[in-house]
């Protein structure tokens, strides 16, 4: 099996499938530009035209209404937002009309329409580029929100979005355009509906989101090496609806549970996680559930209190630590992932 890059499985799932159906098409702003969203619609205005992968205006409400419009009329758009930041924009199309159309008309009118938007932290992106937001796009029925990790849940997921007669939220990390993995050139679907384990283990759970996710295996990596503890990594992969049966099932096994999520930790998803688990595994707790999330602030915009802001393997090695009663283990000489070490500017 090919290993490519998760910008390249992006491009391939959305190629496959405008290639496989004429009613497929994308748009948004920069969609067509030099850069083509970090890699990710290379080559498809060449192949497809304009009318099939085009570039608009800075209107966010005014575009996802039209995307509206096309979605009823038996089309099946993609819209791309370079920052999810501006998609609160759109609020009163998503939850006022997309989210709802299909239950207003009785299911008479389908609404297969895919927002792909991107998160998370870059060169100083600061307070109004670097939110993620899934947990209010998972607050309103008839939104389904997808946060893949890999890029062959990538691929597979991105195709059963687009095949999706409901309108889906696919939000896609910055970092993890250049994460590199297997994935199948055919065309395949992933449920938007399960739940994956990413790492098995006996010893504590952890449920990661997005970017978290990378963080959570480096953190088990060297929590198994200094302290021989096992970790079990659920990824979620689908916000919404939520598949929580392997996260039930996992720290039914373990015990132990941390919630690591690519978001504020106040109403986010990591609390509805943590409600679910509390329910339903309230009696196999050895421990209180632990959750790490940002830091209850604005996204500063320096590198230091940036690297303060967002959470990380550290910070979960240490949570770990103290949930299990262990001795700190000495991390000076562990390497961990460094943005700066490949940045080599915005332009």
């Amino acid at each position: 099996m090919r290993t490519i890059a998760f910008r390249e499985a992006i491009n391939e799932a959305i190629d496959q499938e405008m290639e496989r159906d004429s009613n497929v098409f994308i748009y948004g702003l920069d969609v067509t530009d030099h850069k083509r969203i970090f890699g990710s619609t290379k080559g498809l205005l060449e192949k497809f035209g304009s009318e099939r992968c085009f570039a608009t205006p800075l209107s966010e409400d005014a575009m996802t209404g039209f995307g509206l419009g096309a979605a009823i009329n038996g089309m099946r758009p993609i819209h791309v937002h370079i920052r999810v930041d501006f998609l609160l924009l759109a609020m009163n199309q998503l939850i006022n009309m997309i989210s709802c159309y299909r239950y207003m008309t009785g299911g008479k009118l389908k609404v297969p329409m895919v927002i792909r938007a991107v998160i998370g932290r870059g060169w100083g992106q600061s307070f109004q580029h670097s939110k993620s937001l899934h947990s209010f796009f998972a607050h309103i029925p008839g939104l389904k929100v997808v946060m893949p990790t890999t890029p062959r849940d990538a691929k597979g997921l991105l195709i059963s979005a687009i095949r999706d007669d409901n309108p889906v939220i696919f939000l896609e990390h910055r970092w993890l355009y250049d994460v590199v993995g297997e994935v199948p050139e055919a065309p395949f679907t992933t449920p938007l509906s399960q739940s994956n384990i990413v790492q098995s283990g006996t010893d504590l759970t952890i449920i990661a989101t997005s970017w978290m996710v990378i963080e959570a295996m480096k953190a088990a990596e060297i929590v198994k090496r200094n302290h021989g503890i096992s970790i079990e990594i659920i990824d979620p992969r689908t916000i919404s609806p939520l598949d929580d049966r392997l996260i039930v099932n996992s720290v039914k096994k373990t015990g132990h549970c941390i919630i690591v999520d690519y978001d504020w930790l106040n109403c986010g998803f990591s609390a509805e996680v943590s409600a679910r688990v509390s329910e339903k595994c309230f009696d196999y707790l050895k421990s209180p559930i632990t959750r790490i999330g940002f830091s209850e602030t604005p996204c500063p915009s320096s590198r230091p209190l940036e690297n303060e802001f967002y959470p990380n393997a550290i910070q979960i090695i240490r949570a770990v630590e103290k949930k299990l009663k262990l001795q700190s283990a000495d991390l000076s000489r562990e390497k961990f992932y460094d943005y700066e070490n490949k940045f080599r500017g915005p332009f």
